[in-house]
């Protein structure tokens, strides 16, 4: 994991930079998604770190304190799904930084989340972005990147037909292994940290091309040889066994066309410790979506790892509320739920020493709700205050 540690080691000076001093006093608390919640807590962040955490915290002098007998405190939550493909984001290099800032809260922090993970889009924007977040110029998440996606040769979605033939050109489709292989490392040295490929594209309604397996191979040892996870777009059964033979970790959809997406599919899938991200909204419309909720929760029930995701900057109405809608049809629990935003993507991408819990040494990234999931799963909608390292980075007053 040698990429993969090295860009978390270098991302530490600016976080240090824009660390800040606060205190979350009074609170409901959820140090874990197991634990029992806690009434009456306070929350105190120092330089960025949580440095203490209990009901009788004597907090020091100059440091702001957030009120919240109101409020239901969780480490930060993670989406491991989303893109910074709009047109919007065009430029990010140069922007304005307060346009950027409210930019990144309409699609995300405003939904509480302090950690993102971007599966595909151009790395000149990706990294710009990312760069002016972490010197504390914009506010925004952390952002892990895929840079561009690698697809099978001459088999491009559909979905991206209106795309300028300019940026279509910029696409990967390597023809052989050691293509592929040399397309990551252009990524890893653009700035990526996963590798994103297209196991299975859907070059037009209902047609999915895979892709040939010795490729998606070559790439995933690529990116495994410089630490990184490696995603997978699967579509369908053949799609999803390319990624299983390659070695891809997280599959980024749940397979959305069924046919032959069997229990014994799902257990070779979690019997090699793949991940799943179900994007459950952006299938809600279809006719299968009870079967595919059901093979979400089998998936859970065998003991696969679920990371919650949802396809946003793809779609873009930026709303959580059919996601968790979904997930809690397909029979997870809030505390389901509470694992996918929050341990389960930190023990994935292996910062689950900084991320992902409260306890004292921990990132001072807390996502702050005005209801408790317990109660209502649609609650996790219900955010008031996104603070990552300290700092408010979105508030719903």
């Amino acid at each position: 994991m040698k990429t993969l540690l090295l860009s978390t080691l270098l991302l530490l000076p600016f976080c240090n930079a824009r660390a800040q001093d606060l205190a979350i006093v009074g609170a409901k608390l959820y140090a874990s998604p197991e634990s029992q919640p806690v009434d009456r807590t306070t929350v105190l962040i120092r330089a960025g770190k949580i440095a203490a955490v209990g009901q009788k915290i004597r907090i020091p002098k100059g440091v702001t304190s957030l009120p919240c007998s109101d409020c239901v405190v969780f480490a930060g939550f993670w989406n491991t799904h989303v893109h910074f493909m709009e047109p919007k984001w065009n430029d990010a290099a140069h922007q304005p930084a307060d346009k950027l800032t409210r930019q990144v809260q309409e699609m995300l922090t405003l939904s509480g989340f302090t950690t993102v993970v971007d599966t595909a889009s151009f790395p000149d924007i990706t990294v710009s972005l990312r760069r002016r977040i972490e010197s504390g110029e914009v506010l925004g998440p952390h952002i892990y990147t895929a840079g561009l996606g690698l697809f099978p040769p001459h088999a491009l979605p559909f979905y991206l037909n209106e795309m300028p033939p300019e940026l279509l050109s910029q696409l990967p489709q390597p023809n052989t292994p050691a293509e592929a292989a040399e397309d990551v490392r252009k990524n890893i040295a653009a700035g990526a940290d996963i590798v994103k490929l297209f196991t299975g594209s859907i070059v037009a309604p209902r047609q999915i091309v895979p892709m040939p397996v010795d490729i998606a191979t070559a790439a995933v040892a690529a990116g495994h040889e410089h630490g990184q996870l490696v995603f997978a777009h699967p579509s369908n059964l053949e799609g999803t066994k390319v990624a299983i033979q390659s070695g891809v970790d997280v599959l980024a959809h749940a397979p959305e066309e069924l046919n032959g997406i069997d229990d014994s599919l799902l257990h070779e899938m979690v019997a090699r410790h793949m991940s799943m991200i179900p994007t459950l909204k952006l299938f809600s419309q279809d006719s299968d979506i009870a079967d595919i909720r059901s093979e979400v929760f089998k998936f859970h029930q065998f003991g696969g790892v679920l990371m919650f995701g949802t396809d946003t900057g793809f779609l873009t109405d930026y709303s959580m509320t059919e996601e968790y809608h979904q997930l809690a049809l397909a029979g997870l629990t809030y505390r389901d739920v509470l694992a996918m935003l929050t341990t389960a993507p930190a023990q994935r991408f292996h910062v689950s020493e900084q991320k992902g819990r409260i306890a004292v040494g921990m990132e001072g990234d807390l996502t702050v709700l005005s209801a408790d999931p317990a109660t209502d799963p649609l609650a996790f909608t219900h955010v008031r205050y996104t603070i990552r390292g300290g700092k408010v980075i979105a508030s719903a007053k």
